[in-house]
């Protein structure tokens, strides 16, 4: 071989490999499907060996194509390692910071809190990505994510912002609560809580919970319906006065939150501003007691 390879060359292996089709290698490599097959033919010719297999089920790495995905696997953590490196240099609390988080934490706990972030600091440009999908940090899908998970990833900073508490609730205008084996609303098995589907599977029997769904959101807005009972978070559901908490906090199901960061982007200025204003404004007493589901007065 003349010529050694280049980044962009065992990006595309990696990317096909990982997607198993052209089409999505494209997406992931933002170019165009014509585009990586031409790329993908001309690397072939000039290795001298195919790298996939193609079929009617996509693109299968040969052994060839395998070994070529590795390398490059490593070369994308030395050079995203760089690019964290790189960026912990900069000390001004300013650029942008990109946070995922859940869609019910966005709108029950957290939208206050980064709108006072945007105000201490104008320079912070926020991009919030709204997701109930896990984000790679590792890869940089997100700087820094906050999340209700059981045990935090060994490899990310995590950093305990309190105890998530959940109880059954009803639309307040229902009258007598439902008898415990009728009229439950729950998640679907595209969620996954596996402390609530215990807990469900002991108190809800499946066939009385005809009514499920992906959203903790969209649980809520069955419940004020009138549809039936779920287990919703308390700091959603104790201040809308459209719902009726039926019983204390489930203390089988409570979660902790945490806020999770990569190593690497510790030391930047602006990862560390946005944390400390989340950690800051979480650690409120009042913010605490929402959380633990008790009353401001407790």
């Amino acid at each position: 071989m003349q010529e050694s390879l280049d980044w962009n060359e065992l990006r595309l292996a990696l990317a096909i490999a990982r997607a198993g089709s052209l089409a999505g290698a494209a997406r992931a490599l933002s170019v165009s499907h014509a585009t990586v097959f031409r790329r993908l033919k001309t690397l072939e010719a000039r290795l001298g060996v195919a790298l996939f297999e193609r079929d009617r089920g996509g693109y299968t790495a040969t052994v060839a194509g395998d070994d070529l995905a590795e390398a490059a696997v490593r070369v994308e953590q030395e050079v995203l390692g760089v690019q964290r490196r790189v960026a912990g240099r900069d000390l001004r609390p300013s650029g942008t910071v990109r946070l995922t988080t859940t869609d019910t934490l966005f709108e029950g706990l957290l939208a206050p809190v980064l709108a006072e972030c945007r105000r201490a600091y104008p320079d912070i440009d926020l991009e919030i990505a709204i997701s109930n999908e896990p984000f790679n940090l590792t890869r940089r899908q997100a700087d820094m994510a906050i999340r209700p998970i059981a045990k935090p990833p060994e490899a990310l900073i995590a950093r305990r912002l309190g105890r998530v508490a959940l109880a059954v609730y009803a639309a307040a205008d229902a009258g007598e609560p439902a008898p415990p084996k009728r009229n439950w609303l729950g998640l679907d098995d595209s969620v996954s809580f596996p402390a609530l589907e215990t807990w469900m599977a002991r108190h809800a029997e499946r066939s009385a919970c005809r009514f499920r769904m992906d959203s903790l959101l969209g649980l809520r807005a069955a419940v004020r319906s009138g549809a039936g009972q779920a287990v919703l978070p308390c700091y959603l559901a104790d201040d809308d006065p459209a719902l009726a908490r039926l019983a204390p906090p489930i203390e089988e199901v409570a979660t902790d939150l945490w806020l999770l960061i990569h190593p690497d982007l510790r030391k930047v200025a602006r990862i560390r501003a946005v944390r400390d204003v989340i950690v800051g404004a979480l650690a409120r007493a009042a913010v605490q007691k929402r959380l633990a589901g008790e009353s401001p007065d407790q």
